[in-house]
């Protein structure tokens, strides 16, 4: 375990790797929001600014990290507004004195206008586009989405590691087993889902908003899932209206189908969300941007407020899945 993964990543450091291709910095770096990974602005002497981003020791293989980079250039080469990593010397993940980092072009940007219609539809039309290019191969070094990946395993970690409050781990434990048999039920009730290579972090912050057109960023969360993984983010609450959904959809399917089935796993991916998030600060404890970050995480309020959205997922899993026709 690398207890402080990124220590010596001073700023000296960063340009001194930058510059290992060949670059020249003009000296300016400046940190850019992200806690798995660290991004740093990198002002250079002739041309715009990089954006550089050091992955996580420990984290992804090499060639996982390969696969994320090759298959944002497919999604370039498919004419798809991808912000994908620039190649030096033939390469896009380079070493550099016990880390490995990527550069990548300076793209501005603001979040989608959330409820647009038109703006939904069009977010639709590109999410088609791009699971048309995922279903095209499959990843093999990458991870899938799965109740044991993104809701056993983190449940465990939590048990297994007592970040449950005393009192309040047995309640989350018999909550826990609940909600697993539940999204169980779910996945069956969805029937025959097809998995293939998606974006898996479809959020208001990973879309740049620009000349009336939506650019993805960040696919450091790349896998293998059902395509609904990369609507729900976007659709709203199961008590809201429907019609975001139905938006998104009516441009998706201008260019795939969507298996109306895979509606049965928005509440049982919604509930996989809570249940890893809170595993992934718990196993990120260690590096201490995380406690500065999150320090509400230890509060036995944070962990009541975390039961009380089980208990809600809970009955959320047990209704009807919305209805966006």
């Amino acid at each position: 375990m690398h207890d402080t993964p990124y220590a010596d990543l001073n700023p000296d450091r960063i340009l001194d790797a930058v510059e290992s291709l060949g670059l020249r910095s003009d000296g300016r770096v400046l940190s850019l929001n992200s806690y798995e990974n660290r991004v740093y602005r990198i002002g250079m002497e002739e041309g715009p600014a990089l954006v550089a981003k050091f992955y996580r020791p420990g984290r992804w293989t090499d060639a996982a990290i390969g696969e994320e980079h090759a298959f944002a250039a497919q999604l370039v080469a498919a004419d798809l507004s991808v912000v994908a990593p620039i190649a030096y010397r033939g390469c896009t993940l380079h070493p550099f004195q016990g880390h490995r980092f990527a550069l990548f072009p300076l793209r501005g940007g603001h979040a989608p206008e959330p409820g647009d219609r038109d703006t939904l539809r069009h977010i639709g039309r590109v999410l088609g586009r791009l699971h048309a290019v995922g279903d095209g191969e499959r990843f093999v070094h990458r991870g899938v989405l799965t109740i044991d990946s993104h809701g056993i395993d983190p449940v465990e970690y939590l048990l297994e590691n007592e970040w449950l409050p005393p009192d309040l781990r047995s309640n989350f434990e018999t909550l826990a087993h609940a909600l697993l048999d539940a999204m169980e039920d779910c996945w069956e009730r969805a029937g025959d889902v097809h998995t293939l290579r998606i974006h898996g972090d479809v959020h208001p912050g990973n879309i740049l908003w620009r000349e009336d057109q939506a650019h993805f960023v960040d696919l450091d969360d790349t896998l293998t899932g059902p395509a609904v993984q990369d609507f729900w983010m976007l659709a709203g609450r199961r008590e809201d209206s429907n019609d975001p959904l139905r938006w998104l959809l009516e441009g998706y399917e201008q260019f795939r189908r969507f298996n109306r089935g895979e509606l049965h796993l928005i509440e049982p991916l919604r509930t996989l969300r809570l249940l890893h998030y809170n595993a992934w600060i718990a196993r990120r404890w260690h590096d201490p941007a995380f406690p500065v970050a999150f320090p509400w995480f230890e509060a036995p309020r944070h962990w009541e407020s975390v039961i009380t959205q089980m208990q809600e997922q809970l009955s959320a899993m047990q209704e009807a899945p919305p209805d966006p026709d």
